[in-house]
């Protein structure tokens, strides 16, 4: 009878602390806004991580997810995300450098050879240090996405040579390194909101834009580009972000929950997207895009151009930020 009584206590006690556990999940909603489209890794990230977020959490946490720009562009949505009416976003990294300044290192032309170093330094302590530094600007750094290297595209004519570069009227991310890097190859670059994009291209407001294969497949911009050169110039590890106001809200089980939908996510975007990139070109060609591949010889006289810019935002982020990168990409190397 003693033993039948403890079985009892001892099921009512792990009931209660799965009530107490559940208890601390509440039913809330996550909107989550990015720029690319249904179908492209971006995206389909996004939409493991909402699968993850449900399952973990019992179906209480909702993720609803607005690709495409529907609530506008990416400063705005930072915006948001700090405002607190926009809970998730995921973006190029080096646009939050208008909120923390190092954040402008991952823009930096021709900084990683590949996805694996650009992982080392980003998944390591130096892309940990940078998240952390988006505490103060009330957003909370969740981990990063893979976006892959960007190309460059136009309506104009094939870019066979660096001077081909110049004078097209290339659109740019709204970010100061990516306006003065174009400029330095002579291009009139133009900076928009990506939304605004493909009707810029569709109506020639701009000749070109620079983008990764897969964000050029997905966004349909075979329609109005006629020329793709394989630059490589900037690779995008991508930060994927919550709004720190939101965050604060939320108990120690729904953060897990959270965190770990976040962490998986991210092994199986940068799977996806990686994946996606070779065949992306492919498709891209079939299209009708006539792709270039620039000889090393024109590739070097790119990273010659650029080095005045390299120059003026290492002594903008700080010396000593750019010296602990270079020594993360060199150990990645090793």
């Amino acid at each position: 009878m003693r033993r039948l009584f403890i079985a009892a206590m001892v099921a009512a006690t792990a009931l209660g602390a799965t009530g107490l556990a559940a208890a601390q999940v509440k039913e809330r909603t996550i909107k989550f806004a990015f720029q690319n489209q249904t179908g492209h890794p971006q995206a389909q990230g996004a939409q493991k991580f909402a699968e993850l977020v449900a399952q973990k959490s019992g179906h209480k946490l909702n993720v609803k997810l607005f690709p495409g720009g529907t609530l506008g562009g990416d400063l705005q949505t930072v915006s948001a995300l700090q405002g607190g009416t926009v809970e998730m976003t995921v973006l190029n990294a080096g646009i939050l450098a208008a909120q923390v300044k190092e954040f402008a290192v991952y823009d930096f032309p021709f900084l990683f050879g590949n996805a694996k170093e650009a992982d080392a330094v980003t998944d390591g302590a130096f892309g940990k240090k940078l998240l952390a530094k988006l505490e103060d600007k009330q957003m909370h750094g969740l981990g990063y996405w893979d976006l892959g290297f960007r190309n460059l595209t136009n309506s104009r004519r094939p870019v066979a040579k660096a001077e081909d570069i110049a004078g097209l009227k290339v659109r740019v991310i709204q970010s100061p390194i990516y306006i003065d890097l174009f400029a330095a190859l002579g291009a009139n670059a133009t900076p928009l909101p990506f939304p605004e994009l493909y009707p810029a291209l569709e109506q020639r407001v701009v000749d070109g834009q620079e983008n990764p294969n897969t964000v050029i497949l997905s966004s349909r911009f075979a329609e109005v580009q006629k020329h793709l050169t394989e630059t490589r110039h900037i690779y995008n590890p991508q930060a994927l972000i919550i709004s720190k106001k939101f965050w604060d809200q939320l108990s120690a089980d729904e953060k897990k929950i959270v965190s770990e939908a976040a962490a998986e996510a991210t092994a199986f975007q940068r799977g996806v997207s990686r994946g996606a990139a070779d065949s992306a070109l492919a498709e891209l060609k079939k299209a009708g895009i006539t792709v270039t591949e620039l000889p090393p010889a024109e590739l070097a006289k790119l990273r010659e151009k650029v080095k005045p810019v390299i120059d003026k935002y290492t002594a903008s982020v700080g010396e000593a930020t750019v010296k602990e990168l270079m020594a993360e990409i060199a150990k990645a190397r090793q």
